[in-house]
């Protein structure tokens, strides 16, 4: 189990060194990585309440940790993120919060977390955090009676079985249902190759966030659906405007691009912060309540707008000096 651990985190971790040369590390002065459980034995179904904290100096910029989809086996029941301290030190502690559960039986491992932060050099590396050990035990293992517990009965066989006939129309009928979603397929990429919107991005954004708000899909339950278009949204939307192909890339690999950018510290971190939550509703089956899908959908439109005016300026910057050098070269 903890070879495979391992195995992960460090795939994890060639991943991230492709966008760029990365030092990853066990330890690093100046920042700490604490984790703990309230219990390393629990029952199927019971509650461990799991804490990540990391203290840093000041001049060390933290990336918020990718754990939306980093959580080994286990279910996110309840979570706080990001609660930020400044110690008396001065440095700053960042601390989340999380309640895990699992329904099956065995040894388990919350996987170590790869925490992305820079150094006052503006060095980019990397520090593992350390694996926790879970041990979920059975009900039936103490204390119950299973004398009344029956094997399994064996399966259930029938005299005549379907004819040949069933076989190959069912055959058929699967390889031409087949061939028709390929070519269907075909013929979408294709016209999605040859159709080119000339809008600005923030238009194409703000009319998407509108028909999907138009779907109300949490209303109906949707919340993994809901969250997958609204990120993509947004992904797309800074695809545009960075000119990044973002169809193909992971959450982290995408942070890594857009952090080139000039977009700042602050925006930055609520974007890495907006898709970090959105990962724990796709992929760790956390429920949002009510008031946090507003919230992100109000934090999906803030982000456009900000990048919008943002692109705004420069444009604008570029024609005033465009305008100044042309009157430059007017007067010699």
């Amino acid at each position: 189990m903890y070879i495979l651990v391992f195995l992960l985190t460090l795939v994890s971790v060639v991943a991230a060194q492709d966008a760029g040369i990365v030092d990853t590390v066990n330890s690093a002065p100046g920042i700490t990585i604490e984790t703990a459980v309230d219990r390393s034995e629990i029952y199927i179904g019971d509650l461990i309440r799991y804490r990540l904290a990391i203290i840093h100096d000041s001049d060390i910029i933290l990336t918020p940790p990718p754990v939306g989809a980093n959580l080994g086996g286990f279910d996110v029941k309840d979570y706080q993120t990001d609660e930020v301290t400044r110690l008396k030190n001065g440095q700053i502690k960042t601390e989340s919060r999380f309640v895990l559960s699992t329904f099956t039986t065995g040894d388990y491992i919350i996987p170590p977390i790869p925490i992305e932060f820079f150094t006052a050099d503006s060095v980019r590396k990397i520090l593992i955090s350390e694996p926790v050990p879970i041990k979920v035990k059975s009900l039936l293992a103490e204390g119950v009676d299973t004398a009344d517990i029956r094997d399994i009965k064996g399966p259930v066989s029938f005299e005549r079985g379907m004819p040949i006939w069933f076989y190959i129309v069912a055959g058929v009928v699967l390889a031409g249902l087949i061939l028709a979603y390929i070519i269907w397929r075909r013929r979408r990429r294709k016209k999605g190759e040859e159709f080119i919107d000339t809008r600005k991005p923030w238009e194409i954004a703000c009319e998407d966030l509108a028909l999907l708000e138009q779907k109300n899909l949490p209303a109906a339950g949707e919340f993994k659906q809901y969250y997958v278009q609204l990120t993509e949204i947004v992904r797309a939307f800074l695809g545009r405007v960075y000119k990044i192909p973002v169809l193909d890339m992971t959450t982290e690999e995408f942070c890594v691009c857009i952090i080139d950018e000039e977009i700042g510290e602050e925006l930055y971190s609520r974007f890495k912060a907006f898709l970090s939550h959105a990962d724990l509703v796709k992929f760790a089956k956390l429920i949002p309540e009510t008031e946090r899908v507003v919230a992100d959908f109000d934090e999906a439109r803030d982000i456009i707008e900000s990048v919008r005016q943002q692109e705004m300026a420069r444009e604008e910057a570029a024609h005033a000096g465009a305008a100044i050098a042309g009157a430059g070269g007017t007067g010699v």
